[in-house]
C-alpha cells in the first residue's frame, strides 16, 4: 500500500521509465536504455520510500505511542519544565507515515515555512515544520513534523476539529526527516536516546496519574 499523497511521484517516475524504454526500443539507443533503467530504479525507490504497510496498533492503557518510525535522537524538557519532548529521526528507508500518539481532537495546526537543514542538528529549529496540537483526556500534546535536507513537502492528513484515534495516520513527511512529540511531564518515558521506535507500535511513555477530562 502506498501512502496518501505519494501516488503522483510513483506514477511520474514509472511513466518516465516506460517512455524512455519505448524510445530506446525504437531507436536502439543505449543511452535511452540506460536512462530508462535508472527510471525504473527510481520507481522502485519511490515505492520503498512511500510504502504504508498495514500495522496492527498496540493496545495499551494510558500510554502514548510513537508517532514515527526511526531513532530517538534527543529527549529534553521544555523551557517551562512542564513538558518533555522526544525527537525521532527518520531516515529515507523508514516508513514516512506519521501516526497519532494518543486519541483526541485536533485542536490546532500551525504550518511554518523555513529552511531545509539536516533535521538532526541544532539549527534545524529554523526548518519547515507542521505543528499539530491534539487535545486529549490527559491534556494537550504536540506532534511536530520537521522537514530536512531532502524533504521539501510535509503532508497533513488531519484538520482542526477532527477526532483521531490512537495510531491513526495523521500525515507524512516525504523522504523522511524528524518528528517531535511533546507530552506533559507526568508521562513516564519508556524510551531513551538511541532507541529504535515504530509508529503505532512502540510505547513512548505512560501516564503516571489520572485523567484531566
Amino acid at each position: 500500500m502506498l501512502a496518501k499523497g505519494s501516488f503522483t511521484w510513483v506514477v511520474a517516475a514509472l511513466m518516465f521509465a516506460i517512455i524512455t524504454r519505448f524510445g530506446a526500443n525504437i531507436t536502439s539507443s543505449h543511452t535511452l536504455h540506460a536512462i530508462s533503467s535508472v527510471g525504473f530504479g527510481i520507481t522502485l525507490l519511490f515505492i520503498t520510500f512511500f510504502r504504508d504497510p498495514y500495522r496492527k496498533i498496540v493496545e495499551c492503557s494510558d500510554c502514548a505511542l510513537s508517532p514515527a518510525d526511526g531513532k530517538v535522537i534527543d529527549i529534553k524538557e521544555t523551557t517551562d519544565h512542564e513538558y518533555i519532548t522526544v525527537s525521532i529521526f527518520m531516515n529515507i528507508y523508514n516508513v514516512h507515515v506519521n501516526r497519532a500518539p494518543l486519541s483526541g481532537v485536533v485542536k490546532n495546526i500551525e504550518y511554518k515555512r523555513g529552511s531545509y537543514l539536516p533535521a538532526f542538528i541544532k539549527n534545524s529549529e529554523k526548518n519547515e515544520r507542521n505543528i499539530i496540537t491534539i487535545s486529549t483526556k490527559y491534556g494537550d500534546i504536540v506532534v511536530t513534523q520537521i522537514a530536512g535536507t531532502v524533504t521539501r513537502r510535509i503532508v497533513s492528513y488531519v484538520y482542526e476539529g477532527k477526532h483521531i484515534e490512537k495510531g491513526e495516520r495523521i500525515g507524512m513527511i516525504k523522504f523522511g526527516s524528524r518528528v517531535d512529540i511533546t507530552l506533559p511531564k507526568d508521562f513516564k518515558l519508556s524510551v531513551k536516546k538511541g532507541d529504535s521506535v515504530r509508529a503505532g507500535k512502540t510505547v513512548i511513555a505512560t501516564r503516571t496519574r489520572g485523567y484531566l477530562l
